[in-house]
């Protein structure tokens, strides 16, 4: 290994490191390596080490590279796997590419206690995401997180916790959050372009004549002697049981319930979260799944085809639903009373309005294309906005934060749950409490009567966060009944007509 330079601590970082997003990208908000370059502070050298480095990691091992050739002040400096092989392919890939030589380590410890290394990327099985990120926010490390956060729902309010409490930027790895489209989407809705909003709909459906995760190939040389089974299972931290050494469950370990969720946290979470971002909720109030192995019958344990539905105190219900055993998917889309967003195109999306006799006069719009820019590269774009965060020092700049990772966790859980358990899943809250302050509690009667309660009431109906139409009108995106609805209503006795007075 080559001489370990020393970086300036942490706080000199942040205290040295100026607004430098102002010349991001006024499109996608992202900073650009050239203005990253230009910023004050930018000679401070961000050292990046990463942890798990065998599958989803070789795109981030990239984006940094092509970072640091870009002209960004980075460089990676360590990398840690429990397979010799994937740590000497991927320091000398970054060696062949970068001409420096980097620390590389079985023991991921060693890079998070390591006081010159300033970012630690976690890329490993769900498993260890959440005991690797709090330890590395703790220690003073910036966090590249990728999905699912967590594997476990305390888990991820306990990363949220130590994200509030410690300060430290984190970015967790949806990288479509780094798509402006969603974004621009929030914006429409909040302004009241599709009327109430009431219900969205995403998927993920793939197809594979060998069993979806069946492709990441077993070789000769996974062997014990090769790879720290131990580790890899974390059993001594209660990660997952001590269990016989099996090349299947380490090179396919999406395909088993103790290491990962199958579809449910491998896919669902990347779909789940761009609605998050483009409708503006987060907790849901209850969750309910379905689901089954219909066709992959080759030893797994999570199902191959499933569907989530989350209903949410705002009003509104989010579907996500997939097949790995088909590719012909459902629209993209968010329903509101005047109109339908569809984001079944190349760029931005599609404003679909309703037929004119539901919406009144003054709010008819023309269905349109609402364009924005795309990036070429959403892993990369993620990067810069994770880099642009930390240059800023401002932990709440990321474009996938903590605080909505586990939104999305939560609901992604709750619906693998019951589709195991074959229950409905209910959030309860004190009145007053954070929206990240609940008890997870068995789905009842309760949740329909109090819909059923505002109907009888005739209630107002709830809006998203940040619900601002520019239209003041109160029966905006409101039912208007007919005038013969004044005829409704109980008889006291047979001969006293309600409507009569």
């Amino acid at each position: 290994m080559g001489e370990r330079k020393s970086s300036v601590s942490r706080r000199t970082f942040l205290k040295n490191t100026t607004a430098g997003a102002a010349a991001a990208s006024a499109a996608a908000g992202l900073l650009t390596a050239k203005a990253y370059a230009e910023a004050p502070g930018a000679n401070s050298r961000l050292r990046v080490g990463f942890l798990g480095v065998g599958g989803r990691c070789q795109a981030h091992v990239n984006a940094v590279m092509k970072l640091m050739e870009n002209g960004v002040n980075i460089e990676p400096a360590a990398v840690c796997d429990v397979f010799n092989r994937y740590r000497e392919q991927t320091a000398q890939r970054i060696k062949d590419r970068c001409g420096k030589e980097v620390y590389k380590t079985g023991d991921y410890r060693d890079i998070v206690n390591d006081k010159d290394i300033d970012i630690v990327v976690v890329a490993t099985p769900d498993h260890w995401h959440a005991k690797m990120t709090i330890e590395a926010l703790r220690a003073g490390k910036a966090v590249y997180c990728e999905k699912p956060m967590t594997k476990h729902i305390e888990e991820a309010l306990d990363v949220v916790r130590a994200w509030r409490e410690t300060g430290q930027v984190m970015q967790v790895g949806v990288q479509s959050t780094s798509e402006p489209r969603w974004h621009k989407a929030n914006e429409f809705i909040r302004a009241g372009g599709i009327g109430k909003v009431i219900q969205a709909q995403n998927h993920y459906y793939r197809n594979s004549r060998m069993g979806q995760w069946r492709y990441y190939a077993l070789s000769k040389d996974m062997t014990p002697k090769n790879i720290d089974w131990d580790m890899f299972l974390g059993h001594q931290w209660d990660l997952a049981p001590k269990m016989p050494f099996d090349r299947a469950k380490f090179a396919q370990w999406r395909c088993y319930w103790p290491f990962g969720s199958g579809l449910f946290t491998d896919l669902f979470v990347h779909r789940l979260t761009q609605m998050l971002v483009a409708i503006g909720v987060r907790y849901p109030r209850r969750v309910t799944g379905g689901g089954g192995i219909f066709l992959e019958y080759d030893g797994r344990d999570v199902p191959d085809t499933a569907t989530i539905i989350a209903d949410y105190d705002e009003g509104l219900q989010i579907v996500v639903t997939a097949t790995m055993c088909n590719n012909h998917a459902i629209e993209r889309c968010i329903r509101g009373f005047y109109g339908t967003l569809s984001f079944d195109t190349s760029d931005g999306f599609d404003f679909l309005p309703e037929r004119p006799q539901v919406v009144p006069r003054p709010y008819r719009q023309k269905g349109r294309h609402i364009s924005t820019p795309q990036p070429k590269d959403s892993t990369y774009a993620h990067w810069e906005n994770f880099v642009a965060a930390v240059q800023k020092g401002d932990p709440k700049a990321c474009n996938n934060p903590p605080d909505l990772g586990a939104a999305a966790l939560v609901t992604i859980v709750l619906g693998a749950k019951s589709y195991r358990e074959g229950k409905v899943f209910e959030l309860q809250r004190e009145p007053g409490a954070a929206n990240d302050q609940f008890t997870i509690v068995p789905g009842g009667e309760s949740y329909a009567q109090q819909w059923e309660a505002m109907s009888k009431r005739r209630a107002a109906p709830r809006h998203v966060p940040g619900w601002n139409p520019p239209h003041k009108d109160p029966m905006f995106s409101r039912q208007i009944p007919p005038s013969y609805q004044k005829l409704e209503g109980p008889w006291p006795d047979e001969n006293t007509d309600p409507a009569a007075g």
